[in-house]
């Protein structure tokens, strides 16, 4: 039976590992960029798992200790993750972490947690052809976003498309995945363009694609460069109607940074939205407004993270103690009734089950799922289960 995410997760345990035998805390680092081009997106994620945390304690804690987070500020630079995740570890001796975006930031952070034997949770959709001992991942894999992406734009007719993304591990290794799904589903790439995180002059990238004439834009960009793109998208006359764009991190946060005006009408693949209909979530868009604000809106990363922090709970309640080893055996298997529906841990890949959901973006900001997958998607971050995708790890 599935767990609520308010469940209470008191217990009687003691671990004296995690933060001192006298302690009545247990420490947890919070790992995100607060500052620099990735704040638009991470700071709201901080948010989500403050407030999770905010909720366990008021449940009575864990193993019936309070747990006290510890927040560092990535800075949107990838060595700084690395170094901050050191001193987390090392320094404030804590349990678990939970922090990253990028993927360059999770690549910076993997060594430093597999050398330390120390445990990552990361929130946020990714590329996949990864699988580290040390991470839990909350977010979608390839499987779980991108490949559902493509299939809807296929069922929609859409087989020429150009791609659009930051220049880093993310979007170059997500598109080589895309280049594959197309050459096995008789889709055309009439062009790929990359631009430097916190980039902001798109007339180059906008010309190419007045030219090309996509069915749509694949866009993989991230942080504030999506502000500048979409903006210079609808100054140049290129509408959702014309040339739709699909995006795989631009949620409801990055739309109010963005403005509505500029994205409504536009595609997002995601695994939840605000509007995700259930009582789970209703709860949690009550509970975050309610701490941070009315306008505030909930999106698919900080409902991820919000899980991650209830998962790492459960799975050290069920096994009695914050020992690293212990708490990654306990968690196979551990199911809870997410926000955004049931989520499961797979204990093969230390990723979870997720149902895939593609949104339309309204001129409100916020968005409406146009399909979803139906029930929650077994996790296969190596596409072993595509053809298509053989050589691509």
């Amino acid at each position: 039976m599935a767990l609520t995410v308010t469940a209470v997760l008191a217990g009687c345990a003691d671990d004296p590992v995690a933060s001192g035998a006298n302690s009545n805390t247990i420490k947890v680092g919070i790992l995100h960029s607060l500052s620099g081009t990735m704040a638009i997106s991470e700071v709201t994620v901080r948010d989500a798992e403050l407030l999770a945390i905010e909720e366990i304690n008021n449940s009575g804690g864990v193993l019936g200790k309070k747990i006290e987070p510890v927040v560092e500020d990535g800075a949107s630079d990838w060595p700084t993750f690395a170094e901050k995740a050191q001193k987390l570890i090392s320094q404030d001796k804590v349990a678990t972490v939970f922090g990253g975006w990028t993927s360059a930031s999770r690549k910076a952070m993997l060594p430093v947690f597999e050398r330390n034997k120390a445990l990552l949770w990361y929130p946020v959709q990714y590329e996949g052809l990864e699988s580290s001992p040390y991470i839990f991942y909350t977010g979608a894999t390839t499987n779980q976003q991108i490949v559902p992406a493509l299939d809807y734009l296929k069922q929609q007719g859409k087989k020429r498309v150009f791609l659009v993304g930051s220049d880093y591990v993310f979007p170059r290794t997500a598109n080589k995945i895309i280049k594959a799904y197309a050459a096995a589903n008789g889709m055309q790439i009439l062009g790929e363009e990359y631009t430097p995180l916190g980039h902001t002059e798109y007339s180059t990238v906008v010309n190419k694609l007045q030219q090309a004439k996509p069915d749509a834009v694949f866009n993989t960009l991230n942080g504030d460069s999506n502000v500048a793109f979409f903006k210079q998208l609808r100054s140049a006359g290129i509408t959702a109607a014309t040339m739709p764009t699909v995006s795989v991190s631009v949620a409801e946060e990055e739309v109010v940074g963005i403005g509505p005006d500029n994205v409504a009408g536009h595609l997002v693949a995601w695994n939840y939205y605000q509007t995700t209909a259930g009582p789970a979530n209703d709860k949690f868009v009550k509970a975050f407004k309610a701490k941070y604000g009315a306008t505030k809106v909930t999106s698919d990363p900080m409902e991820a993270g919000y899980n991650a922090v209830y998962l790492w709970a459960e799975a050290v309640k069920k096994a009695g103690k914050t020992d690293v080893e212990a708490v990654k055996k306990a968690a196979g298997g551990i199911v809870i009734d997410a926000p955004e529906g049931k989520v499961t841990v797979d204990g093969e890949n230390q990723h979870v089950y997720k149902t895939a959901r593609i949104g339309l973006i309204q001129p409100d900001g916020q968005i409406k799922e146009v399909w979803n997958s139906g029930q929650p998607i077994k996790p296969d971050p190596y596409l072993k289960g595509y053809s298509w995708a053989t050589g691509l790890s």
